[in-house]
This record gives C-alpha cells, sequence and structure tokens, in this order.
C-alpha cells in the first residue's frame, strides 16, 4: 500500500466510504457540502495528511482529520483508519442517533383504513363540503 502526497479531495471522499460513487462525491464537493480546513472547494483540490474535512450529509455531519491517502476503494475496516472522527462530531452524531432512534419509537404506527371508516371518512367530508 503506496501512500501518494496529494489527492483529490472527490477521489479521497470516495475511498474512504464517505459516498457511494465518485459522482455523488464530486457533486457534494461542489454544493458546499464539503469544507476543507473551513473553506469551501471544488472537487478537484488537493488534500494531503493532517488537513481537517467537514463532511455533510443528510443530517449528519462528521468532522475528520485525514490520516492516510489511497486511490483505490478499500474494505471498510481500512477505509475508517484513512481518517480520525473528531470527539465533538462523533459525540453529536450519537445524540442526533438517539434522538432518531427515540422519534421513531413514539411515533403511533397508522393503518389503513377499513371500508366502514373509509365510508365515516367519505361521509365527515362531504357534510363539511356542503354536498
Amino acid at each position: 500500500m503506496s501512500e501518494l502526497e496529494k489527492l483529490r479531495i472527490d477521489k479521497w471522499l470516495w475511498a474512504a466510504r464517505f459516498f457511494k460513487t465518485r459522482s455523488l462525491a464530486s457533486d457534494a464537493v461542489n454544493g458546499g457540502k464539503v469544507h476543507l480546513n473551513n473553506e469551501r472547494v471544488k472537487a478537484a483540490k488537493a488534500i494531503k495528511v493532517g488537513d481537517s474535512l467537514r463532511i455533510r450529509r443528510g443530517d449528519e455531519v462528521w468532522q475528520v482529520c485525514v490520516l492516510s491517502l489511497f486511490e483505490k476503494r478499500r474494505q471498510a475496516s481500512l477505509a475508517q483508519t484513512m481518517y480520525e472522527e473528531l470527539e465533538d462530531s462523533l459525540k453529536l452524531r450519537e445524540n442526533l442517533a438517539a434522538d432518531r432512534k427515540a422519534l421513531s419509537a413514539s411515533r403511533v404506527v397508522s393503518h389503513r383504513p377499513s371500508k366502514k371508516e373509509r365510508r365515516h371518512i367519505i361521509k365527515f367530508k362531504n357534510i363539511h363540503r356542503g354536498d
């Protein structure tokens, strides 16, 4: 495994498995979802070991420090060794995941209305519509 000195940011994001395809990584960088050393950059920007990245994907935000550069995509266990996530970022993502889990657990599962319930709904709508 030979390490590089510099690598395009979209290639690194793809190799580190933050995005499924390189084009998704490129779109995220160009869309302002990825910041290198607190600055917005383009997909062709070269990164090096020691750079800090802030990556937003949906509701989740990672703040990572680049530890190594590999041009090719590797298995997930090796990809996780390419960066180190900051403690604040990790705690924030864990809290967000716990909040989402609590919200989904408290949500009432709705069901499809039965024929009798549909008749009541139709009758209710017709009464309030003035038919």
